[in-house]
């Protein structure tokens, strides 16, 4: 069956013209003639059987049929381009690893602990990218995975990794400190993360809190914990977050624990393998890497 694509050539002079509104800018910008500016634009115009430019005598500007086609495309060609760029930087003597991981687990956890799993496989180029939480992909891009365990990724194969642990912290000037440590929030700023508003509840009946704010998922919110911690940095309130987090804050002495309990988190982390790749061998190798990292902590 035919295809109806355009070459890549046609697209990128529309895309051209589009983003420098005009023909001859186009044509400067890519380095060509302006004749052959114009009859790339009249063979994709021939093609699509719509006109994407109108002329007139002050220059050439994109019909309504041109601005949404041109929306459309530019981002394919991004796209195009960044996949080409990745095939290119691939390393003819090496393999590729495609992790995806939760984004606070990624930058916290695994991204100060990958130069020891890179020493073991140095002809290892890894791709560190974001497994979004709670969006559903029937298809996750990556080779393998590091998500919560109620995670859904279809046919893959699932290891539980690690559970998670969860602390108050507090910026070390912040006040009311000595009334947290010993169990009294009645005066805390509870700061929230938008997805989990239930959790402070739940840390207080482990924690056995009796003096609670009446309202506890009341406070400022935030959309990732790397906004929530900076916000405890700056004293803006307390927050609850996993112990991994804020290991590096609490080491440097930047954050304080405002109580001591340590609860169990609402979720572990699992490890999830593509089905394709469930016999590869650098992908086991890292699965197995994961598991010795924890079981060591």
């Amino acid at each position: 069956m035919r295809r109806h694509i355009p070459t890549t050539r046609a697209l990128l002079v529309f895309d051209a013209v589009a983003r420098h509104h005009g023909v001859g800018k186009a044509a400067e910008a890519l380095c060509l003639t302006h004749s052959a500016v114009s009859q790339q634009l009249r063979l994709l115009e021939a093609q699509l059987g719509v006109r994407l430019v109108q002329r007139t005598a002050r220059g050439s500007s994109l019909t309504d049929a041109g601005r949404r086609y041109h929306t459309q495309i530019a981002a394919d060609l991004l796209r195009l381009e960044n996949h080409t760029l990745e095939a290119m930087a691939q390393r003819p003597d090496g393999v590729r690893l495609l992790v995806g991981a939760v984004p606070a687990f990624a930058e916290r956890w695994l991204a100060p602990r990958l130069p020891a799993f890179l020493a073991l496989q140095p002809s290892c180029s890894l791709h560190l990218q974001v497994f979004p939480t709670q969006v559903y992909m029937e298809e996750p891009a990556f080779d393998v995975g590091i998500q919560y365990d109620d995670a859904v990724w279809p046919h893959a194969a699932i290891e539980p990794l690690m559970d998670e642990r969860c602390v108050t912290v507090c910026a070390p000037a912040a006040q009311g400190r000595e009334l947290m440590a010993s169990g009294d929030f009645r005066r805390a700023s509870l700061l929230q993360l938008s997805s989990r508003l239930g959790d402070w509840e739940d840390w207080m009946a482990q924690a056995g809190i009796v003096n609670a704010p009446a309202n506890t998922v009341a406070g400022h919110r935030f959309d990732l914990f790397s906004m929530l911690v900076e916000a405890v940095r700056a004293d803006l309130g307390i927050g609850l977050v996993p112990q991994y987090v804020v290991a590096r804050e609490l080491a440097a002495g930047e954050l304080v624990l405002a109580h001591p309990y340590v609860a169990a988190g609402p979720r572990g982390y699992s490890v999830f393998v593509a089905p394709h790749k469930a016999q590869d061998p650098l992908t086991m190798t890292f699965v197995q890497w994961l598991h010795a990292v924890v079981d060591v902590l």
